[in-house]
């Protein structure tokens, strides 16, 4: 008998993520959109469900034959939903790119006696996984990603692209970055540290300091840890002067006696701007480099992912990423390979060699390239 998922959010990359899961398993996909959920049960034949998640009592209702549950929702409203999935006893895979920190609902989740495997995409996701093998099976000194996804045609002024709300984009130009360095956390502003990439194939572009090692700063113990966002060259230039005027503050301001938030403005102005149409081609390119020492010797590790376009489907690379590493680890827990309970970061789920082979595995069947080359 298939099990049966429900996705919460069939945005681009819940889409995806249903796409992918109703192969061989009864999918139902939840938003409060019907336009979205329209194109998913005519052109897809997915089960859909219109309702807000953030209702509680609506939630349990719809999730309460789930075998397990996906949350592809925006970051603001992740933690509370991922919450009340916790309350209502079911498993859960989780992407949202929540501010909060999941790793307080730890204890009752295991309470609840339920597997949450959270940060479950490309970056925070895979990224989380490549140091966490590494570091089970070798003494790692250093550990740097850099990783972003962009559209191949440059339209100024933005030559940028979103999978995601702008608002989620943003939070990640506002929130401070935080890394580690010589053993001690290190906290900067985002865009600090700035320098120029060069990738084959790709060209320049231009890498910051983000906050995006996120639970490996509690679960990780290595010296030298960093995450940066990699976009065209002269991008921070034009974000910082958004930032430092305003125009991402949540603090409200009164314009002729109406109260609005700077950000709700910037979001509303740039979503037309930013906005990822199907047709518009894009890449997603991560590398991640881990330094160390294996038997005492020296050693290396270069992982490059890379990801376009994909013309016969018409799925977005950051969708196909994102969403192809969300469904590799739903497919494990629905088939019992991983079964500890909590709140579980992906870089833990790596720690098992097989299942993160079997997790690159299941990206490369599907066309995502990822090269690893030992340096030394």
């Amino acid at each position: 008998m298939s099990k049966n998922i429900v996705i919460l959010g069939g945005g681009m990359v819940g889409e995806t993520i249903a796409i992918e899961l109703s192969k061989q398993y009864e999918v139902t996909v939840i938003d409060i959109d019907n336009k979205i959920l329209s194109k998913l049960k005519r052109c897809f034949g997915i089960n859909c469900i219109q309702s807000d998640v953030t209702n509680r009592k609506d939630l349990q209702q719809n999730i309460a034959n789930a075998d397990l549950v996906v949350g592809a929702l925006p970051g603001s409203i992740g933690f509370s939903v991922l919450k009340n999935i916790i309350e209502a006893g079911k498993n859960i895979v989780d992407i949202s790119f929540m501010p909060e920190n999941a790793l307080e609902l730890d204890k009752r989740a295991k309470y609840k006696n339920i597997t949450a495997v959270i940060d479950c995409g490309i970056a925070p996701g895979i990224s989380n996984m490549i140091i966490g093998y590494h570091s089970s099976n070798m003494k790692v000194e250093q550990y740097e990603c850099l990783v972003g996804g962009l559209p191949f045609e440059r339209i100024w002024p933005w030559e940028y692209k979103a999978m995601f709300s702008p608002a989620d984009v943003i939070e990640e130009y506002v929130r401070p970055a935080r890394y580690i360095k010589n053993g001690k956390q290190i906290v900067k502003q985002a865009f600090s540290d700035p320098e120029l990439v060069n990738f084959p194939n790709i060209g320049t572009l231009e890498a910051w300091n983000s906050d995006g090692l996120r639970t490996l700063l509690k679960t990780i113990n290595v010296p030298n840890m960093v995450e940066k966002t990699l976009r065209y060259p002269g991008t921070i230039e034009y974000l910082k002067v958004l930032r430092e005027s305003g125009f991402f503050s949540y603090q409200p301001i009164e314009i002729n006696g109406t109260e609005i938030r700077p950000i709700d403005l910037t979001t509303k102005l740039l979503m037309p701007e930013w906005e990822l149409k199907k047709t518009d081609k894009d890449f997603t390119v991560m590398q991640c480099k881990v330094l160390g020492y294996e038997d005492n010797e020296p050693s290396g590790y270069e992982y490059f992912i890379y990801d376009e376009y994909d013309n016969q489907t018409g799925l977005h690379s950051m969708a196909r990423t994102t969403g192809f590493s969300c469904a590799a680890v739903a497919e494990i827990l629905l088939n019992g390979t991983y079964t500890d309970k909590g709140i579980i970061p992906p870089e833990t789920i790596a720690v098992k060699k097989d299942l993160f082979t079997q997790i690159i595995n299941y990206l490369e069947k599907r066309g995502v390239t990822i090269n690893i080359n030992k340096m030394y």
